[in-house]
């Protein structure tokens, strides 16, 4: 039902009740909105807020729905950012400023930056989601991660339509991890980006999937553009399609762990990949442990793990997210009693299980 009135804003505005989610999550999990609206400018956005508030009603943010885990229904506010709009603030003779808004299709981001001759993106090639959602994860594939571009992030508070900028050290960026997840989780809605690219080519080929690569192709120079499809080439073997398969990625972080112990477990486990950080800590492969534990492929009804990537829970028919994380929860035992190790889930959980 549209409960929602032009009046709320200078802008129409439409807010509808009992919305089904599944069409709104990589999961397709089966959930229902109490109330849902899609904003597509900061106008309607502060006007939905003001509508939440005059209801006492929590407010959900929304991207493409590609990092999260409905549990069950939500008793808020979703709000859905298709907000538009990449705008250049700045070039110079080695680099270009970007302002990005947050409804922006991160990929479509990518190519657009490629195509223009505005190189650091090309690592993080096919990443699902929306602009807005990059910061919270800080995103990162093959050797790059979102913070290595990242100059700032534009808000509006939730609890009272202020605009709130955040420089990259007040993000608190880490791996997969930022203040966005941790002390303004739901505090506010993320509505920009700003970037800085590079005008001179820069490739990363470090990451050792990327490196084989080409190793493979010895033939291709390692331009950016080659970089980006190398990228893309890499995701698509291994990644189900979400359209086909509904899945949200990676569904567990890579655990860190002391570098002591990451010693000890590769005593134990020679086979088992580790990755040394500048910290001093070892990040090591939550998808060699999830497959050595034979996880992989495994289906059980209509959740499964997926058989060409460990990391993918898929959910192959209506399943809800209650049964979706408890298959996780249950992975997630089985790698602490082999490995004393914990595994931490990547998507937002939100809902009410039934």
């Amino acid at each position: 039902m549209n409960v929602g009135a032009a009046t709320f804003g200078r802008e129409p505005l439409n807010i509808f009740t009992e919305v089904a989610l599944a069409s709104h999550n990589s999961l397709a999990l089966q959930a229902r909105a109490h109330a849902f609206v899609s904003v597509t400018s900061n106008d309607q956005l502060v006007a939905a807020l003001a509508w939440a508030r005059a209801r006492n009603m929590p407010v959900v943010p929304l991207g493409e729905g590609s990092n999260i885990v409905f549990s069950g229904d939500i008793n808020a506010l979703v709000v859905r950012q298709e907000t538009r709009g990449i705008e250049v603030l700045e070039t110079g003779a080695n680099r270009v400023v970007l302002r990005v808004a947050a409804g922006e299709n991160w990929h479509a981001l990518v190519q657009w930056a490629l195509e223009r001759g505005y190189y650091g993106l090309e690592n993080l090639a096919l990443i699902p989601g929306t602009v807005g959602a990059a910061p919270i994860q800080n995103i990162g594939a093959y050797g790059v991660e979102l913070h290595s571009v990242l100059l700032q992030v534009h808000a509006t508070l939730i609890a009272s339509d202020e605009p709130l900028t955040l420089d990259k050290a007040a993000c608190e960026l880490g791996y997969r991890d930022s203040i966005f997840k941790r002390d303004l989780k739901d505090k506010l809605i993320i509505t920009a980006m700003d970037l800085e690219l590079s005008l001179q080519p820069r490739v990363v080929t470090t990451y050792p999937a990327l490196a084989s690569y080409f190793q493979q192709h010895p033939h291709i120079d390692p331009t950016p553009e080659a970089a980006f499809n190398a990228v893309v080439s890499i995701r698509r073997s291994k990644l189900p399609d979400p359209k086909i398969e509904p899945n949200a990625g990676s569904f567990f972080k890579n655990p860190l762990v002391p570098a002591k112990a990451g010693s000890a477990l590769r005593k134990r486990f020679p086979l088992l990949p580790t990755f040394p950080q500048s910290d001093g800590s070892v990040k090591l492969s939550a998808a060699w442990m999830i497959e050595h534990c034979g996880w992989k492929g495994l289906r059980r009804d209509d959740l499964g793990v997926h058989k060409h990537h460990a990391l993918v829970l898929v959910n192959y028919g209506n399943s809800s997210g209650k049964q979706l994380l408890a298959l996780a929860e249950e992975i997630a035992l089985s790698i602490y009693s082999k490995f004393a190790v914990h595994l931490e889930i990547e998507p937002a959980v939100y809902g009410t299980p039934t």
